[in-house]
């Protein structure tokens, strides 16, 4: 891999990982959320993914470990990948509690000043562990990131930016009770932001373990187990929260819409 592809992966993850800090603008200068917006947004995030995984990454993973192990064993390799990171991304949404979960999205409104009655310290806390949630999250996401701008910067870019949506709210759930708590939207931007850091740490921790051993095989293993991974967070986040702000059809008008910008975008780099 080159330097050139490299400092590329890196700052697309870093895209995705600050875009936190969009979410607590949006919470500042926003009175109401715009659930329109948010559920087509957030399908259009979750078709991206979805779409590029099962069609695009199993397919690399796919040609990488039926080339190392032979067709049976490859195949066997890339189904016990794919599950793999989708255990690995779901015991970690498991073992964060509920109350702390950035995937817990209130809509702005109920996030008021009039809206919240719980104390100072527990708005604090409830901040803070988000933040921390958060943190937790973005590791496997931004070695996924970081993963598909590595090998191929086109897709890359796709899923960057479905992963800049799906941080959008998260940054919210951050900034909202720490603002509240201490009366300081600097603060509250300030942690919101920096809790989006943890995806390019966590991509640079992981490729900088596995950069000794990388090879096609373990390349293989880590592209199904990425594909897991952002499938999980598609089913179990993006479409869920889009549900919850009440608008289906258009959270599955942007989920269609994802898929087909992503498969035309790849028929454009055939």
């Amino acid at each position: 891999m080159g330097n050139e592809n490299i400092w590329i992966a890196f700052g697309l993850t870093l895209f995705a990982g600050l875009s936190t800090g969009i979410g607590s603008a949006i919470a500042f200068f926003a009175r109401r959320t715009n659930p329109k917006f948010l559920s087509a947004s957030l399908g259009f995030s979750a078709g991206v993914m979805i779409y590029v995984s099962l069609v695009e990454i199993m397919s690399k993973a796919r040609v990488a470990l039926v080339g190392e192990m032979g067709h049976l064993a490859g195949n066997w390799a890339v189904v016990g990948s794919f599950f793999a990171g989708i255990l690995l991304i779901g015991l970690i949404d498991r073992f964060i509690p509920e109350a702390e979960n950035p995937h817990e999205i209130k809509r702005l409104e109920e996030m008021s000043s009039n809206g919240i009655t719980s104390s100072k310290n527990r708005l604090m806390r409830m901040g803070l562990f988000t933040a921390l949630a958060i943190a937790i999250h973005n590791f496997p996401e931004g070695l996924a990131t970081f993963t598909a701008a590595l090998t191929n910067p086109g897709l890359g870019i796709a899923i960057a930016v479905a992963i800049a949506i799906h941080n959008i709210p998260e940054g919210i759930a951050v900034s909202v009770p720490i603002f509240y708590a201490t009366g300081s939207k600097k603060k509250a931007f300030s942690l919101s932001f920096l809790s989006g850091l943890a995806e390019p740490v966590g991509a640079m921790v992981g490729y900088l373990i596995l950069r000794p051993f990388m090879n096609d095989m373990v390349f293989g293993i880590l592209f199904g187990a990425v594909a897991g991974i952002m499938v999980f967070i598609s089913v179990d986040e993006l479409l869920p929260t889009a549900e919850e702000y009440g608008e289906h059809h258009l959270s599955v008008y942007g989920l269609i819409g994802g898929m087909a910008v992503m498969a035309v975008s790849l028929l454009m780099f055939i």
